[in-house]
């Protein structure tokens, strides 16, 4: 079950950061590629929990 919600969150995460990263703040945008990276990362996590097992 972690596998699904981690993808989820991820994909949640990579959408908001996109977002973010069409506006004319720089902040904003800076913040919106470190939301994305996160949402990659947490996907990587759910591919990872469904190869080994939630266990991990």
């Amino acid at each position: 079950m972690g596998e699904l919600v981690d993808k989820i969150k991820g994909n949640l995460n990579e959408a908001a950061g996109k977002i973010k990263q069409e506006s004319d703040n720089p902040d904003t945008r800076d913040e919106g590629a470190a939301q994305e990276l996160k949402g990659k990362g947490q996907q990587f996590a759910g591919k990872v929990k469904g190869a080994l097992g939630d266990d991990i």
